[in-house]
């Protein structure tokens, strides 16, 4: 195992990496920048460089000075976290050729899968059923709309570089398609530095599924089960949960053998996931392999038991991996909530500032990943993503009740967040019967909104 590994994250997933390290007995350097010089992870690792200071473009994303660092402190591994450098195949490629092991795939891998198209075409070849859509790339509005009249309308248009909902239009009909593929390119150059876009049919009303899969450097790979993460906003996730109460267990055992082929397909080896929609028919669909760890990754811990970091070290450190199939096991539900520095009552517009008051929730069953403190900083230049509340419960019902207890207690005084919406979604009768797709928050935020407190005070 490794001796000194680097930290090349922030907020909540670098204390969640540090904390591995203090378990593993190995030592820390984390990269940071000069607004998040007073950050919780900084106090508790064993050494800590500034990298630069201002947005993530000048500190967090200049890998050529945390490679140099990295050399510079002796660390044999960097463990890139989500975000940021996670999914950056040249980055991945210099730590090799620095002799620094990257925690994560290969850049090959990430090169592959991160290339929406080309994953498609690999799934493909490998029967892993994708979305109907275009051939390759469309690389003007007239190759996007013969692929549109193939498939047939409502489309989407994605960039192929893309990933957090960014570089992606919808087209409802052939007036709509010109202005969808401008915009869609636009974003994606500015997003990724690369406006390459790709069309599939629209799936009306799906269901996000998503399967965390484990692979070492030895073709071994295994599924920990699947989350449903149908509970977006703007396609960012706020509530994720395991397991996916939609799912039948023919379609479940269907989805699970799709993405280990898919993982095995590709070569796959360290934590990934692999992402399906579900239409209303039931019928799942690959739309794009995760190279790294996900935000949402506690809640598969908590039904498995497994420390998915844990297992990226070793996978890294070119251990094989450490549990077979049979291995794993499955026990209750697990739910969490995304709590961000934002304002649901005015547009969910970013809420930086002080946090002038603070109490987290305990008890049995719940777990917190925050680097929040009382009179911490909230930085504007960085995600709003300020914790995580996961709940684990041995049923759906009594996790969502546990999740209510948890965010009735949290008190984040001196910024706006989502807490209280998240409360009000844990009443939502549509949500706790299951009948929910993609589209579901945007479409009721008002009325969520309206709810008084003595309708979320009704029993279950």
């Amino acid at each position: 195992m490794f001796r000194k590994i680097m930290i090349a994250a922030r907020g909540e997933i670098a204390m969640r990496i540090q904390r591995c390290c203090s378990e593993m007995g190995m030592e820390t350097v984390l990269i940071y920048s000069k607004e998040d010089a007073n950050e919780m992870p900084v106090q508790f690792c064993n050494e800590a460089v500034c990298i630069g200071q201002g947005s993530a473009r000048t500190s967090y994303l200049q890998w050529e000075s945390i490679l140099q660092a990295a050399v510079a402190h002796g660390c044999e591994a960097i463990h890139p976290g989500y975000g940021f450098l996670a999914e950056n195949a040249e980055f991945a490629e210099n730590c090799e050729s620095a002799g620094i092991r990257f925690v994560g795939p290969s850049a090959e891998m990430i090169r592959m899968m991160g290339d929406k198209q080309t994953a498609r075409q690999l799934m493909q070849k490998h029967g892993v059923p994708c979305v109907p859509g275009s051939d390759g790339i469309v690389d003007s509005v007239q190759a996007a709309a013969d692929a549109a009249q193939r498939v047939g309308y409502p489309v989407l248009l994605k960039a192929t570089a893309g990933g957090g909902g960014r570089g992606m239009r919808i087209a409802d009909s052939p007036a709509g398609l010109e202005a969808a593929f401008r915009e869609a390119h636009a974003e994606a150059e500015s997003a990724f530095g690369n406006g390459d876009l790709y069309l599939e049919k629209l799936i009306a009303h799906p269901r996000h599924i998503e399967v965390q899969v484990l692979g070492d450097q030895y073709g071994n790979v295994i599924h920990l089960g699947e989350r449903d993460c149908s509970m977006q906003r703007r396609n960012q996730k706020m509530i994720e949960e395991s397991p996916a109460r939609c799912l039948t267990e023919e379609q479940r055992t269907q989805i699970l053998r799709f993405a280990v082929r898919a993982a095995k397909a590709a070569g796959y080896y360290s934590a990934g996931t692999v992402e399906f929609v579900l239409d209303q028919a039931g019928t799942p669909y690959f739309i794009e392999m995760n190279t790294r760890i996900q935000v949402e990754h506690p809640v598969t811990e908590f039904v498995t038991g497994i420390d998915l970091v844990k297992e990226q070290f070793r996978i890294a450190a070119g251990q094989k991996l450490s549990l077979r199939q049979e291995d794993v096991h499955f026990s209750g539900h697990a739910i969490e909530c995304r709590i961000n520095a934002e304002d649901p009552e005015h547009g969910f517009l970013p809420s930086p500032g002080t946090v002038h008051f603070l109490h987290l929730p305990g008890g049995a069953g719940v777990r917190v990943e925050t680097v929040l403190y009382q009179n911490c900083t909230i930085s504007p230049l960085y995600d709003n993503l300020i914790a995580k509340i996961i709940v684990h419960a041995p049923g759906r019902l009594e996790a969502i009740r546990r999740m209510r207890a948890a965010l009735e207690e949290t008190i984040i005084d001196g910024v706006k967040t989502n807490v209280e919406f998240l409360l009000l979604m844990m009443y939502n009768t549509d949500y706790m019967l299951g009948r929910i797709d993609t589209s579901f928050i945007e479409t009721n935020t008002a009325g969520i909104l309206a709810w008084n407190q003595a309708s979320r005070k009704e029993p279950v």
